[in-house]
């Protein structure tokens, strides 16, 4: 069976080079809010923080996807979880599991318990079911469960001209601030991410550049940080499980 290096053309996902954006986690950072002018690596750094501390991550978003092999722009939203565990000591033992609901232009469900990795798609009425572990090793994936570095997995720096502060080059107080991420593995089908970060460290947008110009935006709202009772096992299990409706052709690979 072939590894699955990134989702199948045409389905909505935030991280659609791949995954995108199955790959991060977005948080608020436990110190102070930033007073002076932060270097691209020092924002990254104290995201990193944030991810190391955060249990688990719900959002709304809106996703927007563009360029020439996806033909005409299309556009999705829903809600999405992440829950990481801890089965152990060190980033290797982080088990993380992840769901995606979409509530338009169609309903589409992307979920993972950490064992297995399914997509279903009700207009086609089928669900593509593969191990969670075909995705270990996209960094999109990755970032977003909680089991990536950024300082390690990308080179950061500032962000491209189109994406930098009009204000000669300043940010705004109180504004976001954008950074890049380039990715160090050269296997990777992303170009480059751009995050906007706020002074509380949360994540408000993602923009994800693939190696065939395709690029999808997030926009994320009403986060909620450790919002979920991970001790719950009963009910950990029943929002990272899906069960498809009778008739729902299932392909395994």
């Amino acid at each position: 069976m072939k590894a699955m290096n990134s989702f199948p053309a045409g389905i909505f996902f935030p991280l659609r080079p791949f995954l995108l954006f199955f790959s991060f986690f977005v948080f608020y950072l436990l110190s102070p809010a930033v007073c002076h002018a932060e270097t691209p690596e020092e924002t990254a750094r104290r995201l990193q923080q944030t991810y190391d501390q955060v249990k688990s991550l719900s959002f709304h978003f809106t996703q927007k996807t563009e360029g020439e092999l996806s033909g005409r722009a299309q556009q999705g939203s829903g809600t999405a979880w992440f829950v990481k565990e801890k089965k152990g000591k060190g980033p290797a033992s982080t088990v993380g599991k992840m769901r995606w609901d979409y509530i338009s232009p169609e309903k589409q469900i992307l979920v993972s318990d950490g064992v297995n990795f399914s997509m279903y798609f009700a207009k086609l009425q089928q669900m593509i079911v593969s191990p969670a572990e075909t995705m270990a090793a996209d960094i999109t994936y990755s970032f977003f469960t909680g089991t990536g570095n950024l300082l390690k997995d990308f080179i950061i720096s500032p962000p491209n001209a189109e994406f930098a502060p009009k204000n000669e080059g300043k940010e705004a107080p109180g504004s976001s601030v954008v950074i890049k991420l380039t990715p160090k593995e050269k296997q990777s089908q992303v170009s480059a991410i751009h995050l906007w970060v706020t002074p509380k460290s949360l994540i408000e947008r993602i923009d994800i550049l693939d190696h065939f110009d395709t690029r999808t935006t997030l926009e994320l709202s009403d986060l909620a940080v450790n919002s979920l009772d991970t001790s719950d096992r009963k009910a950990m299990d029943a929002l990272f499980t899906f069960v498809p409706p009778e008739g729902t052709e299932i392909i395994y690979q």
